[in-house]
């Protein structure tokens, strides 16, 4: 134990040391000061390098293909992506495990802080050795898991928030203006995460794609059924010129019926949860406190 108390003393004061030479490294002048190269790069492009590329730049340029060699081998790239579009977080998966890969050190050193306080108290044992292991583990799924649900909570703001939008363009559209500027207007005075997709594809609509491309790809970064179903609906009114009002009025009454369907299936589920506490917890307890009293009368020989 003496020796395991004496590594981690030494890891310690190693890491102390590091940290104060760093530190020091970082004010020093002639080092913290950029180079003359990096500072004239961005102005001057070298015909070695005709990108114009500080070495900065080319290492975070081969850091980031090696992250993409790192999720293409570890697979999912598409279901990352697609949880990213549907968290509004517009980055890859490259970026995603970069982040995970962060997490995942942060969970491990602070295993090995445990692992060397337990070291420094005297309490070691073996199994204490594979705390890093294991925090870096919770570390990489808790961000997996942090991405997750950020973006079912964001595609449940946004079925909510459907129906009352749908009905307010359809609104507009009745008063006459277009769908262009139906979307305009609700983007300018909603707010939420559909609108600020509306005034995404409102944006894209004015700079060269078509209003019909800006909506498939609206509902394709979502990725949320009913949205999908509303946007489908609404492009082949558009193509087929079919009234849009009437279209998007019977949408927006399908989306209200969905939201109160899956309202219902909430409400059965939280019912079933609520029994757990009742069958397990509160059912025991009543019959503990209705038994218990008699088996003790019976042991004294009381009655």
């Amino acid at each position: 134990m003496t020796a395991i108390t004496d590594v981690a003393t030494a890891v310690v004061l190693g890491g102390i040391l590091a940290a104060g030479f760093v530190l020091v490294a970082t004010r020093v002048p002639r080092l913290a000061a950029p180079s003359l190269s990096r500072r004239i790069a961005p102005y001057v492009r070298d015909i070695a390098d005709p990108r114009g590329l500080t070495p900065l730049d080319r290492a975070t340029g081969s850091l980031r293909g090696r992250l993409d060699g790192l999720v293409a081998a570890l697979g999912g790239a598409a279901g990352v992506e697609r949880r990213l579009r549907q968290a509004g977080i517009g980055q890859d998966a490259a970026w995603f495990r970069a982040r995970q890969l962060g997490w995942l050190l942060a969970g491990a050193a602070l295993g090995g802080v445990v692992v060397v306080v337990l070291a420094l108290t005297g309490r070691f044992t073996a199994p204490v050795a594979l705390l890093p292991i294991v925090g870096g583990a919770i570390g990489a799924a808790l961000s997996d898991l942090r991405l997750t649900v950020m973006a079912k909570r964001r595609r449940a703001r946004v079925e909510e928030e459907l129906p009352t939008l749908l009905e307010f363009v359809a609104l507009c559209l009745a008063a006459g203006e277009g769908l262009r500027d139906a979307l305009r207007r609700v983007g300018d005075i909603g707010s939420g995460e559909l609108t600020s997709e509306i005034r995404r594809a409102v944006l894209d609509s004015g700079t060269g794609a078509s209003l019909s491309d800006a909506l498939t790809d609206l509902g394709q970064r979502l990725d949320t059924p009913s949205l999908s179903r509303s946007v489908d609906h609404l492009v082949a009114a558009i193509d087929r010129g079919a009234p849009l009002a009437a279209v998007l009025q019977a949408q927006a009454v399908d989306a209200r019926e969905d939201a109160k369907r899956s309202l219902i299936e909430q409400a059965g589920r939280k019912e079933i949860a609520m029994l757990f506490p009742i069958v397990f917890l509160l059912l025991p307890m009543s019959v503990l406190f209705a038994v218990f009293p008699g088996i003790v009368m019976l042991r004294l020989g009381v009655g």
